[in-house]
């Protein structure tokens, strides 16, 4: 596919990419505490317009230094910092690898920003903006402040807005035993935003011509 800014998703969300993020976190304050796992998945579209994700990209994370890491939060996540096979990157290059596949994308589709999605994205968001700051990243493809919630979509379109019930309540499977991974809520998170913004273009599309056929 070749790149141009006349390509149809560069109109669908006002120049914005749809950029799927989940973080697994040491807490609930995003400049103390630490970030441990990050996953995003970009999200493409097809020539019917319709949008699907890509693959997960997905890193461990090692906690800046300094950070704070409460126990209770690792109890959730299942995460032990120090395990000798964790392969955790540093900040900056679990930046980096994030950022890589973004960029194409953006190229790709004519783009002027991603945008992220998540599910309460602000918590998301918050701790990329944070990682960004301590790094001094200069190239976030990420627009600093907008972002769309899934919590907030899956209420609309599925009265849940609980992860789990709402990726249940739009048809998908949801596996307990993997769930608070960066890259399972990450990939479900991908299946029930791509799952709305589908529908909503199935719906827009019968309005339409339903309305063609009564004119």
């Amino acid at each position: 596919m070749s790149t141009t800014s006349t390509h149809p998703y560069a109109e669908r969300f006002r120049g914005f990419l749809p950029v799927v993020v989940d973080v697994e976190t040491g807490g609930f304050d995003c400049e103390r505490d630490a970030l441990l796992e990050i996953a995003a998945v970009v999200v493409r579209m097809d020539e019917r317009g319709l949008v699907q994700p890509d693959p997960v990209v997905s890193t461990h994370v090692a906690p800046f230094p300094g950070a704070h890491i409460d126990p209770r939060a690792l109890e959730i996540n299942g995460i032990d910092p120090t395990h000798p096979f964790r392969a955790a990157l540093e900040e900056r290059e679990a930046l980096d690898l994030i950022f890589k596949p973004v960029r194409k994308a953006l190229r790709e589709f004519g783009c002027q920003r991603a945008i992220l999605v998540g599910h309460n994205a602000a918590f998301d968001l918050g701790f990329l903006n944070a990682a960004i700051r301590r790094t001094g990243h200069k190239r976030s493809p990420f627009h600093p402040f907008s972002c769309f919630d899934t919590a907030t979509l899956a209420g609309l379109a599925y009265g849940q807005t609980v992860l789990s019930r709402a990726v249940q309540a739009a048809g998908f499977e949801w596996n307990p035993n993997e769930a608070h991974s960066a890259i399972y809520d990450a990939e479900r998170t991908a299946l029930l935003f791509c799952d709305i913004v589908n529908r909503w273009k199935a719906m827009r599309d019968c309005w339409r011509e339903q309305n063609t056929a009564a004119a």
